[in-house]
């Protein structure tokens, strides 16, 4: 009976054990995949950077309203960045480094698990140093492996009823921690692209405001000489039809005169 107690037991602790195996692997390869998450959002952060310096590089060499909607996109979108540098801050600091702390977390339980394991085999060692001396049957070597059998159980269910209490506030630890580092997780991300939202909405109005044909004129003006308004009469004065071009005479009889007036 002794013995099937002991079986039931060491069933027990390859149980735990593979509880926290399962979350050594798992919380591993969330922290890993979140780490690499937020290096990507840095690296975008630093793309977005660069693309703010060239649309101002690029804006200085354009017409004034052209200019003026380009710098006004490129402030709005460097304060993105801003954002999303706080995002980067956040995640590192909500999401990873929580994750990252399993690691001692599942060295600490390790350890624990490594004690009752001792404690079981020194229990299992001590029964079957007892069975072996029933088997001789000398009464005081008998005795004293019962006395040994006693203490490597006590000890044994000591430690595992340690093991038990400690697994069991690992495991609720766990759940209260997946909870928060995921709802972090989330609030950061909902935070982010709700500012994203207001600065793409009053970047793509600084777009919309550009004037498309006062810039078209300032690129005609810079085209043409000073007199460009006199070259511009000529034009309209060609683009009349030939009839309106054509000349007619108003004969108007007066003293042996005859007047002839063009009217164009």
């Amino acid at each position: 009976m002794l013995r099937r107690s002991l079986e039931n037991r060491d069933a027990q602790t390859r149980q735990l054990q593979d509880a926290v195996t399962n979350v050594e692997k798992h919380f591993g390869e969330l922290c890993q995949i979140f780490a690499a998450y937020v290096r990507k959002t840095a690296r975008l952060r630093d793309k977005a950077d660069l693309l703010v310096n060239e649309i101002n590089v690029y804006a200085s060499t354009e017409t004034p309203h052209l200019k003026q909607g380009l710098k006004n996109f490129a402030d709005e979108f460097a304060k993105l960045q801003d954002y999303r540098q706080a995002e980067v801050e956040r995640l590192e600091a909500k999401v990873v480094e929580p994750l990252k702390a399993y690691g001692t977390i599942v060295k600490m339980k390790r350890d624990d698990l490594k004690a009752t394991l001792t404690a079981r085999n020194r229990e299992a060692k001590q029964l079957t140093q007892l069975e072996r001396t029933r088997q001789r049957n000398p009464s005081d070597r008998h005795v004293i492996a019962e006395t040994e059998l006693q203490r490597a159980t006590m000890d044994a269910t000591r430690t595992t009823r340690h093991l038990e209490e400690t697994i069991d506030n690992f495991e609720k630890q766990k759940i209260k921690d997946i909870k928060t580092i995921f709802s972090e997780f989330i609030t950061i991300e909902m935070l982010f692209h709700g500012k994203a939202l207001e600065v793409y909405t009053a970047a793509y109005q600084n777009i919309q405001k550009i004037d498309e044909e006062e810039d078209l004129e300032v690129f005609r003006h810079s085209l043409y000489p000073q007199d460009y308004s006199s070259r511009l009469d000529i034009v309209r004065a060609n683009s009349k039809s030939p009839l309106q071009r054509s000349l007619s005479a108003k004969c108007v009889s007066g003293t042996g005169q005859v007047t002839c007036q063009l009217l164009i």
